[in-house]
């Protein structure tokens, strides 16, 4: 009995190893190979010009806050809206205020009153005085009465003028004409002193800021003209140095510059990221790998391009770029200078599937 055991268990675990090798057998990749052309990687090996990182900003901007605390009664525009110089933007409650100007309206209808009088009785006792009527001690009494009700008038009016600043604070108009860039306030909230509210820009001028590490802030210069790359439009524009930072102590060890931009058809908004390019050769000599665009391949946030692998088969490699030359992207790592990747293929790459180089 225990023999014929034996011999059952022994024949199928035979049948499963059968099974199993069957299988494997059967998920062999018996489909075609493509055809596909590749080229090799191009490296330029110049003394390529120091390159930095900027963000365009509109010349003309301003972010609008107020000097009082208030509700908001109405906010008058949205972003993208067109404005023109003192139109009105934003009204905050300024119910106290205007009790406090009509508290000092009257106040000054009274020292007003009061001035008139005392000069009245001025010019009388100095008319005295001059023919001996009035002693020195009236005269000095009226002239004191006199000077007294005018600081008093003086006093007042100031009041005027402080509560009229403080009422300008309470409707935000536009200092010169532009676009609003932002809301940061609803009808409802409260206005703090010195919270943006709105925020405009003047169209048509822009420049750029870029930081320059300080191993390379010694060889720009102002008035410098540079290339300004632009990613997201890719397009090249012109630029002048019109600031250079001499001091690194807010920034991080980093110097800023700054870059007006020439007069351009370009569709460049603020806070575009750019490339900066200025014409400081620098010392190490360095190897950029350059790769078509068109031959990159996206994935969300991830880029990469297909490579040949030793048993000539399509495999993925992930990548990082850098900057943007025309119809080339600079790759800073993933791809070395004496590799090759595939540009186009007669079907679907994916990784794993066979191929064949033209």
């Amino acid at each position: 009995m225990k023999k014929t055991y034996t011999s059952i268990v022994l024949a199928l675990t035979l049948l499963i190893v059968s099974c199993g090798g069957n299988d494997k057998k059967s998920d062999t990749d018996n489909s075609p190979a493509i055809s596909v052309q590749v080229n090799q990687v191009e490296a330029d090996v110049s003394n390529p010009f120091l390159s930095v990182s900027g963000k365009i900003q509109a010349t003309n901007s301003a972010d609008l806050s107020t000097r009082i605390m208030g509700y908001v009664n109405k906010v008058h525009v949205n972003i993208g809206d067109k404005v023109h110089k003192g139109q009105l933007l934003v009204s905050i409650n300024n119910v106290d205020l205007q009790a406090k100007k009509a508290q000092v309206n009257a106040g000054i209808t009274e020292a007003t009153a009061a001035f008139n009088n005392a000069q009245k009785d001025y010019n009388r006792f100095k008319n005295l005085f001059a023919d001996n009527s009035a002693s020195q001690k009236e005269m000095d009494d009226m002239t004191a009465n006199f000077e007294m009700a005018k600081a008093r008038l003086e006093s007042t009016n100031q009041m005027k003028n402080e509560i009229n600043a403080q009422l300008a604070y309470s409707n935000i108009t536009a200092p010169f004409n532009g676009t609003v860039t932002s809301k940061n306030v609803d009808a409802g909230n409260m206005a703090n002193p010195g919270t943006p509210l709105i925020s405009i820009e003047a169209p048509g001028s822009f420049d750029v800021v870029a930081m320059v590490p300080e191993t390379e802030i010694s060889g720009i210069k102002k008035g410098t003209t540079v290339n300004v790359l632009v990613k997201s439009i890719n397009k090249a524009l012109k630029g002048k140095v019109s600031e250079v930072s001499t001091s690194a102590k807010h920034t991080g060890g980093q110097y800023l510059v700054k870059i007006d931009l020439d007069k351009t058809d370009a569709n460049i908004l603020s806070g575009m990221f750019t490339t900066v390019q200025f014409p400081v050769k620098r010392k190490a000599i360095s190897i950029m790998v350059l790769i078509p665009t068109n031959a990159i391949v996206t994935n969300g946030q991830l880029s990469g391009v297909y490579t040949v692998s030793q048993s000539n088969t399509a495999m993925l490699r992930w990548l990082r770029l850098g900057r943007t030359f025309g119809d080339k992207v600079e790759v800073l790592s993933g791809l070395n200078a004496d590799e090759s990747y595939i540009v186009s293929a007669d079907g679907k790459l994916y990784n794993g599937i066979k191929i064949t180089i033209q």
